[in-house]
């Protein structure tokens, strides 16, 4: 009769979250930013009045803003900075003051966009370099790539920014593999990036978003060849990154749960996955990737304490 405390008391305290604690997924602003096409990475202004997130039909790729009116949110429209390129994965500093990019535009901004090399294989136009555009009073600037340091490849892609400039992101290992990379800002400057030994070294790493204060981070992992991404969380020890933990099956249905953003408030994720809601016949909810959100409360709660 007391097997199932029981359970759940020793779950606790080896760190798993009980299903029953985890509320369900909610879409993100239904029919106006999760829309019939795909669309993901969601970066907010601090304040919450905006919102930045990529808008994908077929090989294109947009960067679309909406903003905040009320208790709505507005008709999305393409960022100033974006609508040439292919633009993918915006996020967003904690201050607001940048916004870092994935973009196949040339470095010079002119001319072909980059192609993708991986090994002997290219993909013309498909390559991926991150740029930063600074904001400009109510608008932005001009985007700069980001330095050979950190593109050291044509697939750089999936950034997040900590509170002091440090950047997150996948990016080329010396193998040419695609690895999970922290690139510390110093002095003004990106430091030479290294690579993040993060649970099982077989596992595929993907998408990034830390903490402000890099206390954590959720990452979509994928744990073999046929699986698809699940979103897991990992916190900071004295002694390295923990071993992520699955957020489980309520977070991560559908066939893939990815473009892992934390919301203005540190505590709420927004991520994007073709899951669907059940009985719900809009366009919105008909194919492709919406954009969902979820309270972390229940993992971090388990984590109080920070190193």
């Amino acid at each position: 009769m007391h097997c199932l405390p029981m359970l759940a008391l020793l779950l606790t305290m080896s760190g798993a979250v009980a299903a029953a604690q985890v509320a369900a997924p909610t879409v993100f602003a239904p029919g106006v930013v999760s829309g019939p096409d795909d669309e993901g990475a969601a970066a907010f202004a601090p304040d919450g009045s905006a919102v930045y997130f990529m808008h994908s039909v077929g090989d294109g790729g947009d960067i679309l803003e909406s903003h905040r009116i009320g208790t709505r949110w507005s008709t999305p429209r393409t960022a100033p900075f974006s609508g040439h390129w292919r633009d993918l994965d915006p996020a967003m500093a904690p201050d607001g003051s940048y916004l870092v990019f994935v973009s196949n535009r040339p470095a010079a901004g002119h001319g072909a966009p980059i192609d993708a090399v991986r090994g002997t294989r290219r993909t013309p136009g498909h390559g991926m370099n991150l740029w930063r555009v600074a904001r400009q009073g109510s608008g932005w600037g001009t985007p700069v790539r980001l330095p050979d340091a950190v593109n050291s490849c044509s697939m750089s892609f999936a950034p997040s920014i900590a509170a002091d400039g440090s950047l997150y992101y996948i990016g080329c290992a010396p193998d040419d593999s695609l690895h999970l990379k922290h690139a510390t800002f110093r002095d003004g400057r990106y430091q030479t990036p290294e690579l993040v030994a993060l649970g099982d070294t077989d596992a595929q790493i993907r998408d990034p978003a830390v903490a402000p204060d890099q206390s954590f981070m959720v990452v979509s992992i994928q744990r073999a060849p046929k699986q698809g991404h699940r979103l897991a969380i990992a916190f900071a020890t004295p002694q390295g990154w923990s071993t992520p933990q699955d957020l489980g099956d309520a977070v991560n249905e559908g066939t893939h749960a990815m473009g892992a953003q934390l919301g203005p408030d540190h505590r709420t994720l927004y991520f994007y996955s073709d899951r669907r809601v059940p009985g719900e016949t809009a366009d919105w909810n008909r194919q492709g990737d919406n954009i969902w959100q979820v309270s972390l409360a229940p993992w971090l709660e388990q984590h109080p304490t920070r190193p």
